[in-house]
């Protein structure tokens, strides 16, 4: 995702670290189990989709801006090059999740950018909010990149959901090139290897 969460709140924020890192030793876990036992790996992970909330960057009122912005409630298709996250995102990665999302909505699973390309100045805005939700840049950077860093600034990195999609891109995700860069953020994609081929390691967060 590499950005910051728009819910609010102690208990939500320890509850959301919780599920996070759950979701990273989970993936780990399933890993194994979907090349022993592809169908029981489906099942729990579908299971687990419906447990698990993501974070998001955007803000809580407005439509989707300029800069990249999706707000609350809204949801952007892939195929909706009408807003900036999605019409700005680097062509190979775009046309890798819209094959992904035509095949998973052959499964009956709907996916969603929830954020995509960003402005350096919507990303500075979130790093911003981050520093001041987690208390330093240290712990802020766990979960937002700086301008110059972020994929997202470069349009390389989207983020998708709901969360039975993640799940289901996080299992076939490698057949497009798609892979889940950071273990805290299961809704976090980008292009890192060849069609069918293997993904790389996770990084433990944003921070790397």
């Amino acid at each position: 995702m590499d950005g910051t969460d728009r819910t609010g709140g102690t208990a939500r924020t320890a509850r959301q670290r919780v599920v996070a890192g759950a979701g990273a030793v989970t993936v780990l876990a399933l890993a194994g189990a979907c090349a022993a036992d592809p169908p029981a790996a489906e099942s729990v992970l579908r299971t687990l989709a419906a447990t698990v909330t993501p974070f998001s960057p955007s803000p809580s009122t407005g439509t989707a801006g300029a800069d990249g912005a999706i707000p609350d409630g809204t949801k952007l298709s892939p195929f909706d090059t009408e807003a900036p996250a999605v019409r700005n995102l680097d062509g190979p990665l775009l046309e890798a999740v819209r094959q992904a999302a035509g095949d998973a909505r052959a499964q009956g699973i709907e996916m969603t950018v929830t954020s995509g390309w960003r402005s350096k100045g919507y990303q500075q805005q979130l790093l911003d909010r981050a520093v001041t939700k987690y208390g330093s840049l240290e712990q802020a950077r766990r979960f937002v990149n700086t301008p110059e860093k972020s994929a997202h600034v470069s349009g390389k990195a989207v983020d998708l959901g709901p969360t039975n999609a993640d799940y289901w891109l996080i299992q076939h995700g490698a057949r497009y090139g798609l892979c889940q860069v950071y273990a805290n953020e299961i809704w976090h994609f980008e292009l890192r290897t060849e069609p069918g081929g293997t993904c790389p390691a996770q990084l433990p967060d944003a921070a790397g």
